[in-house]
Order: structure tokens, then sequence, then C-alpha cells
């Protein structure tokens, strides 16, 4: 593979015209798509599986044109201080607005709340439901502006009115801190090679990245049903991997020119070398990415194809248009090490009279006189001497940081997760106010008794059982369809939607509908958005274990092939769980527990996200793998080149720390950035993920990693010789690309080398 990764760096160094201008093609492209596609309409959110995705495909069968999946609102009345929404003026006001809701071109109901009994018990709050035909994301403009002008004229007339429901959805806002993250990724750069071109290669092809894959995410999303967040996670994402991959090319390429290769040569053994690892780095984050899959949630399944997408196009914009650039840049990219434009002009070696001991000087020791031990170096020989003390410490303080995993709730958000700065936030909280918590999340019991010889008696039945149940405030009488074989039965519990009593109704409905279809022959299923988010939180559940196996498994036999031994692809493995483990538990003292919620901005804490865990896995997985590939390799480079295991570590980390440093401080600055979206999974993702990315490069690959390994010596690179033999040579060190010169040794002998 480093063969012809090298000789794909040196054709897109010198024809870098033609890889720029098909880059620039195809960014404009996706650019016209993206402004030529029809917006983004509704995201279906099914459930393949659960009993609460089965209630909703009845209900579309057996209640026709009543738009089962149509938009939402209730608008929420409070009367002044001392007065009653029964009083005349109060009434004449709601009975007026209800009047210009429907209206409406889009409504298809509005129920007023003096017939509806939607008038809370000491009269002060009232709520009035709207039915639009179609879901919120399609939902006109103008529809919009009605509720809200409606709203607004009640307002007008002394009422406190706020509007909550899915009809006012909005697409997420990352905020300023976006670019924050960005400008951070640009310092670090700058602070890493010491220039501002070299600095902006990684931040310009990066973002020509991103914004190939987010147009064409966008140019795609009303055809796949894509919704906002999966741009914006793939941008999260994309800009992470785009940056770092093109860090360690061009960090690789200033090595080269140092060593006092040409420009050319360099741009070709940079790609072969660092760009082998990119390439297995981002196989892994493609592999965890599309494995999602295996969860059979569809929303899930594009969210990580796409993302996918992004981080491919990641990979080939480094292969290609980073060395195209670096041709372009010439003179202006200086070798490592250098201060001035006088390094790297000669491209070729040659002995020093000041070698006294025949030893070759590279080209940046004939300016600058012997390179000193840096940070990484010093790092690395104190953990070398140190690596059970360092082990110990490590492990004990990621499992500390993982003790509030153990309290992990699952749940998805609902409007009481908005901010208070919201409509419907404050909506969700006159709704409690007035009718207790239970009422923002109404249980919907579907009665099937199509096979029943007695539907009403059917419908009667499943009624009073629940009547029965702990925790339930009313039920509403049962509403059957025009053919009278299916019923639907609202329950209110007394519980808020994402608490475990909730979660514990639900199930007690389940159960006791089990004996109710053996004594009637009907079904009792239960559905609605509270139902349907237990749902997928128990179907994530049960998929995390099934997703780890499959994830994990795959990427351990990819690193067996890059790595060439069995212990080391474990360790990566093993130190990905602390890490991640060590992450949830931080997200749990958040955004569950509250600790530093003001700081983060999390006004309302409640259960985790329940596709966190899992998303966290697959991303992290990735991202962790990436680290593991670009900074082991350059040990392992080291050893099969004759260092003995101690100084392997070592020499990695004097080649690779400083780089790998800089990429996790733009990784973590990048996800931190969206830590300020108003979406609130996007919010936890980027506080996951940024925390993870600390745990997982300065912790494990910079602390238990380097310690591992000196406690291994040799046993760390042992290959079964049969399995040896049977694996295919991807050359990621490069060694295919050193001349026999560089390897001092015949062919024969540095095959032997190899194996070794």
């Amino acid at each position: 593979m480093a063969t012809f990764l090298y000789k794909l760096g040196r054709l897109a160094f010198r024809r870098r015209h033609f890889v720029a201008l098909i880059w620039v093609a195809l960014l404009t492209l996706a650019g016209v798509g993206a402004a030529s596609a029809p917006p983004a309409g509704t995201t279906s959110f099914s459930i393949p599986g659960t009993e609460a995705q089965k209630a909703f495909d009845l209900l579309e069968q057996r209640f026709p044109g009543q738009s089962a999946d149509g938009a939402t609102a209730r608008v929420v009345f409070k009367a002044p201080s001392g007065e009653k929404m029964t009083d005349a003026g109060n009434k004449a006001t709601v009975e007026k607005t209800v009047d210009e809701l429907a209206d409406g071109s889009e409504v298809a109901s509005v129920a007023d709340p003096y017939t509806g009994k939607a008038v809370s018990k000491d009269g002060t709050i009232a709520y009035a439901s709207v039915r639009y035909d179609v879901s919120g994301m399609e939902l006109e403009e103008s529809t919009k502006h009605a509720l809200e002008d409606a709203a607004e004229q009640a307002r007008d007339a002394g009422l406190t009115v706020e509007v909550g429901g899915d009809a006012l959805q909005a697409v997420p806002e990352t905020g300023a801190t976006e670019i924050i993250g960005i400008a951070v990724a640009a310092v670090v750069l700058v602070i890493t090679f010491g220039s501002l071109v070299a600095a902006g290669l990684p931040l310009l092809t990066a973002l020509i990245g991103v914004g190939i894959g987010v147009s064409s995410i966008t140019a795609l999303a009303s055809a796949l049903e894509l919704g906002s967040t999966t741009s914006i996670l793939a941008m999260m994402i994309g800009l992470a991997v785009g940056i770092d991959y093109a860090l360690f090319i061009v960090s690789r390429y200033r090595a080269e020119l140092a060593e006092g290769r040409g420009r050319e040569d360099a741009a070709g053994r940079a790609v072969g070398t660092a760009g082998s690892a990119v390439v297995f780095a981002g196989l892994t984050v493609v592999i965890a990415l599309v494995g999602l899959a295996v969860v059979n949630i569809p929303m899930l399944t594009k969210m990580g194809i796409a993302a996918a997408g992004t981080v491919a196009i990641a990979v080939l914009i480094a292969l290609t248009m980073i060395p195209a650039l670096l041709g372009y840049a010439g003179r202006r990219v200086k070798p490592a090490g250098a201060k001035g434009g006088l390094l790297g002009r000669r491209g070729g070696r040659g002995k020093t009279g000041a070698d006294k001991a025949g030893t070759e000087k590279t080209g940046a020791e004939k300016e600058t006189g012997p390179a000193k031990a840096n940070l990484g170096t010093r790092w690395a020989s104190f953990v070398v001497r140190r690596p059970l003390a360092v082990l110990l410490l490590g492990v004990i303080g990621l499992g500390a940081a993982a003790i509030p995993a153990s309290d992990l709730e699952l749940g998805l958000p609902d409007d009481g997760s908005q901010p208070t700065s919201t409509t419907q936030r404050r909506a969700y909280d006159l709704l409690s106010e007035g009718f207790g918590p239970g009422f923002n999340g109404p249980l919907m019991v579907v009665v099937d008794a199509k096979g029943s010889d007695a539907p009403k008696e059917a419908f009667t039945q499943v009624s009073d059982e629940i009547k029965g149940l702990d925790g339930v405030v009313a039920v509403t009488p049962p509403a059957p369809n025009k053919g009278g074989d299916t019923a639907t039965i609202s329950v209110i519990p007394d519980s808020k939607p994402s608490s475990v009593q909730t979660e514990d109704l639900v199930h007690a409905i389940r159960d006791a509908g089990g004996d109710i279809k053996a004594d009637t022959g009907a079904e009792t299923l239960v559905t609605g958005s509270t139902a349907m988010n237990i749902d997928v939180s128990e179907k994530l559940n049960d998929a995390l274990l099934p997703y780890l196996v499959l994830v994990v498994g795959l990427a351990f036999l990819l690193l067996i092939v890059v790595f060439r031994s069995i212990l080391v692809p474990l360790k990566a493995a093993l130190g990905f769980l602390l890490s991640v483990m060590a992450a949830l538990g931080a997200v749990v003292a958040v955004f569950q527990w509250g600790w530093l919620s003001g700081l983060m901005g999390v006004e309302e804490t409640g259960p985790v996200m329940s596709m966190m865990p899992i998303f966290m896995v697959g991303v992290v997985f990735g991202l962790a793998m990436d680290y593991e590939v670009f900074l082991v390799t350059r040990m392992r480079e080291a050893y099969v080149h004759g260092e003995k295991p101690h100084q392997a570590v070592v020499t990695g980390f004097k080649h690779g720390a400083r780089v790998v440093t800089a990429a996790a401080v733009i990784m973590m600055a990048v996800f931190a950035g969206f830590i300020g979206s108003s979406e609130a999974m996007v919010k936890m993702i980027g506080f996951g993920l940024a925390i993870a990315v600390f745990f997982d490069a300065f912790v494990v690959r910079m602390a238990i990693v380097p310690a591992v390994l000196a406690l291994l010596g040799k046993k760390a690179w042992w290959l079964p010789k049969w399995l040896d033999r049977a694996l295919p040579n991807v050359d990621v060190e490069g060694e295919g690309l050193r001349t026999a010169d560089e390897r001092g040794s015949g062919p024969d002998e540095d095959r032997e080398l190899v194996r070794t």
C-alpha cells in the first residue's frame, strides 16, 4: 500500500492543477445540488420491530385521513392574576383565537378548550389543540406565522400565551462556539507548524471536504429523508478528522524535508507513510459509523452512513489535495525544525566532515545542530522507566471518572428539555402547572378488536383495566373508528414523560394487555411519543453489546493487519473501553446529575439521550483508533528498523507525540464548539466526544499505551508464524520505500527483520 500511495502522492504533487480542479469542481457540483434541491421534508422516525411502531402503523391503516404523523400544536392560555379562563372576556379571546387558527389551509382540526374539557380545575389555565395535515418540517412558513400571530393577539388581550408541540419545530443552531472551535484549531496548527501557510493547508482541505459532504447531504435530504441533525453531526466529525488527517500528512512531509529529500519525493513519502495510517484510521471510523446499521433504527443508520461518507471524503482529500497544495506552497512550507528559509533546499544527502562517527546528518541537523530531546521524548522516557506506576494511575483515574456511568438513565428529549427561553418550554411548564406533569406525555392505547367477537366490551374492559393501574391520573373513553374494530384510549400518567414511573406504567399496560387478549381476543398496543421513546431506549440498550462485538471485532482484525501483532490491537480495544466508559461517566455527571451544568449551558438535567451511548461508542472507537494508528505505527516503524522495544516507544513519541497532541486538541476544540448548539442531542454529543478524545488521547494513548508496551517489551509485537504468513503485507511503515542504502542490509535480511 505504501508504494501505491507514494506514487499517488507524487502524481498529485506533479499534476496539482488537475487535482485541485477536480476537487473544486466536486465542491461546486455539490453546492449547486444543495442550492437547487427541494427543502427537506419530514424525517420519518420509524422504529421497526417495536410495539409503538406497530401501533402507529395500525392507526394509519384503521384511521385513514387523520394524519397520524401530522404536526401538532398546543396553544396554552393562562389568565391574569385573580382571573379565570372561564371569565367572559378571557373566554371570548380564546374563542376568537380558535376561530383564527381554524382558518389555516394546512389545519386539520382545532379543539376548543371549553367543549373539549381542556380547562384546569382551578380555571386559570386552558389549552387549544391544533392538528395539521403535514409534519412540522413540511409546514409552510405562512402557517407557522399564523400560529404565532394568533398567540400574539391573545397576549395583547392580556392573557399569557405559549405554544408547544412540534408545529414550531426549528432547525437547530450551533451558535458562535463552533467558529471558536475552528479558531482554536487554527491557533494550534500555527503553533505546531510555526507557519501560516502550513497551518492553513489542513484547515482549507477540511473545509472543502466538509463543504462537499454537507452540501451532498443537503442535496439528498429530501429524497432520503435526512434530518437537520444529520448534517450537523457530519460537519462535526468531518471537520475533526479532516483537519487531523491533513495535519499528519503535512507534518510527515516537513519531517521528510528535514531529512534532505526533494519536495516531490517528500510529498510522495509523506502520503506513502502517514497516508497509509490515514487510510487505516479512516477505515476504523467508517466501520464504526456504518456499523450503526445493526441497531435497525433508520434515522441512526442514515446519520452513520452520512458521517462515514464525510470521513471517506476527508481521507481522499488528505491523500490527493494535500500533496497538490504542498506543490503550490513550494518553499513556503519549511522542513521540521527550520526557522528560516534556507533549509531543505538541497534534494540530496551527504556526509559531513563534522560527523566523526561516520553517521549521516539530516538537512535540519546541518543547519541547527543535533536536535534536543523534545517534551514527547522526555515523557516517553519517564513512562518507560516507571511503566507500572503510570499504568495504575491511568487506569484508576479513568475508573473513577467512569463511576457516574453506573447511574446512567436513558431517554429521548421532549419540550421539557428545551431552554426556558423558548415558548415550547414555557408551554410545557404551564401544562404541568395546570394539569400535572404527566399531561405533557399522554400515552395512546390502541385496541385492535378485529379478532374479537365483542369489540365494544373489549374496549370497555381495556379502559377499566387501565383505570385500576397505579400512576394513572385520567383515562379518556374509547374512541372507535368507523369500522368499529379499533379504538384509541388516551391515558394521562401522574409522572413526567421521561421518568422511570412512566416507563413502568407503559410496561404495566402492556402486561395487562396480555390477559385481556386471552379473555377477549383483542390486542392492546401502547404508542405515542412517550412510548416510542421508551421503546427506542430499550432497543438501543439491547443493540449495544452486538454493536460493540461487531465494530470492535472488525477493527481488531484490521489492526492485526496494520500492526502484525495480537497484543497491540487487544490493548487498543481495552484502552478504548476505558476511555468511553469514563466519557459516559462525565456525560452522566453533567447532563443527568447537573455538575457544571451552568457552564455547559444545560438548563434542564434529565436522562441521557438514549442514542448517546451507542453513538459515542461508534464515533469514539473510530477516533481512538486514529491516535492508536498514528502513534503506534511510528513505534513499530522504529522497531522493525532495528531499535529495541523500549527505545522504539521513545522514538515513536519523538516523532508522533507533538502531532498527536495537536490533533487531539484540534478535535476537542471542534467537538466542544458544538456544545453551543440549541439542539440537546448535538450539545450532549459535542461534550461527550470532546471529553472522550481528552481521556483517550492524553490518558490512554499518551500514558497507558506506552506503559503497556514498555511492560510487554518484544512480546507486544508477537504474531504466530502461520498468521504472519497468512496476513497480507500492507506495509504501513513504508518499508517498500526505503532504498538499499537506507536499509543498510540486503533485501533478504531486511525482510527477516520486519518479520521478527
